[in-house]
């Protein structure tokens, strides 16, 4: 990665990751959707799974489209259109798929609805191809994990707020006594959301984003092994780091799309009663992650330690305040405080080590599936959820290990890495398939494994990285830890 700039340019940050709100805002809110569309179109648990299914498979599509074009212009399509009018594409492409939740509410028909959740994934695909790399070259090299980190916070916001106004525009139109749920009360809020889409589109045009960054035009260093590589696919940090997004987006997703049928069909709780839980999950991934983008910041080593612990409970802070707003009961969430305290216990003991904290928190991702597991009731609960909290710095760990040193083939690099996307639908459809099988309880085992393999890349990609004469623990020093 080239370090072509001593600050972050914030006024390409700031509207960079607006794109990333809505990605949020988007795969939250399908958790929603699943136990709605399970009951209105009589679902069983895998069948539902394919709202997932649709979603993020369609990252890979895009992305294998993504990289006929570009072989077809015989240059990086990226590189042709510019980033900025890529943003732009993606989302306008994203805001034509909410069009069909219209018609599909009308006509009541469970193809047509995932069939427009299919065209989002399509068009965020593209955005996730372009907005991934640029977070990062938008500054300092040694902060660019943390950037990323930073950005995944913004991303959380929307999961956080995502599931709540989703939930009160189903199911405040319906009729709470006769527990109903109305397909048709789902249109009016994406249609509006893809009017969001367009507004900013229209910001992106406006702003200063580059067209491309020095990245994708640079050759792999000189001094460094791999420079007689003629491809991305020819540096393992990659090819193990696709299977590493896979996984992670799979258990990432698959823990939170199966909490709303254990919650309902194993403690009884009403649907409409979930979306608070489905809420503290992904803001538990905020948490994680503004706690995480601390180091992204200018600020002294003893500020930073002590945002260090304020900046998880300020996002906690905003997970309660929104819930607040819409009239939940808080007093079951005030214990998830001192759970919080594990979490920055794993970020201290990181170090600022991307391979590390990925290793450390893979770990702890696998003592809290198996706490939840093998326990009941809100104990259960609470567990599951805080798997989002060890989720929440996977993301920019894996994607800085695997495009690490990939010089001018990071856009390739990127690309396949967003094609791995569709783990969060496959590991979903696998959960629901295990939970009919056996129960959705026992069925969490299969996010066991995925941090199972995420702890054994940590492990591996140290040693690549190394012997490619890269010294993470000289980059962590570098982004202030």
């Amino acid at each position: 990665m080239s370090n072509y700039s001593k600050q972050t340019n914030w006024a390409q940050f700031i509207p960079l990751v607006t794109v990333f709100f809505f990605w949020g805002f988007v795969a939250a809110s399908n958790d929603i959707l699943i136990p709605v569309f399970k009951e209105a179109f009589n679902l069983s648990q895998t069948q539902s799974m394919l709202v997932q299914i649709c979603f993020y498979v369609a990252y890979t599509v895009g992305s294998l489209i993504y990289m006929a074009v570009s072989k077809s212009l015989k240059q990086d399509l990226i590189n042709k259109i510019g980033y900025k009018n890529g943003l732009i594409v993606g989302l306008l492409i994203s805001a034509s798929g909410t069009l069909l939740f219209y018609p599909a509410a009308n006509m009541h028909s469970f193809p047509l609805m995932i069939s427009g959740l299919f065209i989002v994934g399509l068009g965020f695909s593209l955005q996730q191809i372009v907005a991934n790399p640029l977070a990062i070259e938008v500054g300092p090299a040694e902060t660019g994990s943390q950037r990323l980190t930073m950005a995944g916070g913004i991303n959380n916001l929307g999961t956080t707020i995502g599931p709540l106004i989703v939930s009160f525009a189903i199911f405040g139109s319906a009729t709470a006594a006769s527990g109903d749920i109305s397909v048709e009360s789902v249109k009016i809020p994406y249609l509006i959301l893809g009017a969001a889409f367009v507004l900013v589109a229209i910001m992106l045009k406006f702003s200063s984003l580059p067209a491309i960054t020095p990245t994708n035009v640079e050759e792999v260093a000189d001094t460094k092994p791999g420079d007689h590589r003629t491809s991305a696919i020819q540096f393992p940090q990659l090819i193990l780091g696709m299977i590493a997004i896979f996984v992670y987006v799979g258990v990432e997703v698959s823990t939170a799309s199966n909490l709303p049928a254990y919650m309902e069909k194993d403690l009884g709780f009403a649907t409409k009663d979930v979306a608070p839980y489905i809420s503290l999950y992904w803001a538990s991934m905020m948490i994680g992650r503004w706690t995480g983008a601390v180091d992204a910041f200018d600020f002294n080593a003893g500020i930073k330690k002590i945002l260090r612990f304020l900046a998880p409970y300020l996002a906690f802070g905003v997970f309660l305040l929104v819930n607040a707003i819409a009239k939940h009961n808080l007093e079951p969430f005030y214990v998830y405080g001192l759970i919080i305290i594990a979490m920055i216990v794993c970020d201290v003991m990181s170090k600022g080590n991307p391979a590390r904290m990925l290793l450390i928190f893979s770990s702890a991702g696998i003592l809290a599936l198996l706490i939840g597991m093998f326990t009941t009731g809100m104990i259960s609960v609470y567990a599951f959820t805080s798997v989002g909290l060890f989720c929440s710095t996977l993301w920019p760990c894996i994607f800085a290990l695997a495009i690490n040193g990939l010089g001018k083939y990071t856009n390739q690099g990127s690309g396949l890495l967003i094609m791995m996307i569709m783990g969060g639908g496959i590991v979903s459809l696998l959960q629901g398939y295990v939970a009919d099988l056996t129960s959705i309880h026992a069925s969490y085992i299969v996010g066991v494994l995925c941090f199972a393999y995420l702890a054994f890349y940590a492990i591996r990609v140290s040693g690549i990285l190394k012997s490619q004469g890269v010294d993470l623990d000289k980059i962590s020093k570098g982004s202030g830890h």
